[in-house]
Order: C-alpha cells, then structure tokens, then sequence
C-alpha cells in the first residue's frame, strides 16, 4: 500500500516539477533579455540614442549578419562581460536552448534587422533569403529611438528557436515558421513570452520581426 502511495504521489509530482523547471527556464531567458535591453541602451547612451547599426555582412573575427547573435555579440559585448565567445556566452544563451553550442556559438538570439534598415529597405525585402542577400546591396541605416513608431509593438530581439515549446515536426526554421513559443524584447525594454501565431506577417509573409512591414514604423504585434 505504501509503495502505490508513494507511486501515485511521484506520478503526480514528477510532471509538476517539470512544468515548473519550465517555467524557471523561461524567467531566466525573460531575465537575459531584459539585461540584453539594457545593453542596448548603454550603447544608445555612447552612440548618440542610435541603433547598433553596420553594413551586412558585419565581419567581427569572423563573417556574419549584425542581426545574428554572433553579430550584435560584438557590439553589445563592452555594455555584458569582456571576453564573449562560445564558452563564455553570458546572458546570450538561453538555459533551456536545445541547439549545439557550436551552432551558433551559443548564441540563442536575434536582433531585428528593422532597427538597421530605413522602413523604405525592409519593405524591399519580400523573401527570407533577402535577410542575407539583399543587406549586402543595402548599407545600414541607423535608427534613433526616437524613430519607433510603436515600441511597446515592435521587435527589438528574441530567441531565434522555440527552447520552451519544442517544435517536433523537422527542423525549428527559427523567425521563419509559425511553431512554437518565443520570449521577445520589444523596443520599449518589456519582455513578453508569445506564441508565433501573435506575431504579425511581415513583408516575407512570416512572423519574421527582421522584416517587419514598414520596419520601426510598423509593428509586430
């Protein structure tokens, strides 16, 4: 009898405990990306109320878009901790990010290309693979706060996969597939955990917060 009562009661804790190291994990990333938004306003702070801006590909040590988190890292990287690098991420990497750390050299988020491209950019770029191609042939632009339209709706960065609500059907395609859950930093510092569905399609026809339509005149949300 005493076993069953203790087999009922581990039935019944084990999955409680689950959702709560879930709901611990979630807090966490909600943390990191509010220092994240801090972050980006100590650089305001030194760089005249702009937007970390550059011209893709941003080459820091290696060759990537500013809007990867390998990219912003860079900047970003005096306003967290010296020394930011795959072993040493910081508040870059989410505690429940599933991906290997060599995928994105633990990196677990994304910073829109919306707050480096004038409204009139982004709006050209119709397709995901514009995200790449059509930033090379587009130099930066950057962006005051003042300039957000709407910043409790729009973008600023998130987790680029779905850490807390796995997607099971293939590969997690990120910002562009419509699984999944995120936490987003919107522009004006507050963080919210959403499904992709809330997400508004930007101009590729995706919950894609680089290509918002009309970029920081637009919204998200």
């Amino acid at each position: 009898m005493v076993v069953t009562i203790i087999a009922v009661l581990v039935g019944i804790l084990l999955p409680a405990l689950g959702e709560a190291r879930k709901a611990g994990g979630r807090a966490s990333c909600a943390s990191n990306l509010r220092q994240i938004g801090l972050s980006f306003d100590l650089y305001q702070n030194d760089y005249s109320d702009m937007y970390p801006c550059a011209n893709d590909p941003f080459i820091y040590a290696n060759s990537w878009w500013l809007w990867m988190g390998r990219g912003f890292r860079a900047v970003l990287e005096p306003y967290i901790a010296p020394n930011l690098n795959e072993k040493n991420p910081n508040i870059l990497w989410c505690p429940q990010d599933t991906a290997p750390s060599s995928k994105y050299e633990s990196t677990s988020y994304a910073y829109s290309m919306s707050f480096y491209h004038s409204p009139a950019q982004i709006n050209q770029m119709t397709d995901t693979t514009f995200t790449y191609s059509a930033a090379k042939k587009m130099p930066g632009v950057a962006i005051q706060s003042g300039n957000i339209s709407m910043p409790s709706r729009k973008i600023l960065a998130g987790e680029w996969t779905s850490n807390h609500k796995l997607v099971t059907q293939g590969t997690d395609p990120g910002w562009w597939g419509w699984a999944g859950e995120r936490n987003f930093l919107l522009a004006d510092g507050h963080v919210e955990y959403l499904p992709t569905q809330k997400i508004k399609p930007a101009n590729d026809k995706l919950p894609d917060p680089n290509l918002t339509v009309d970029g920081v005149d637009g919204r998200d949300l």
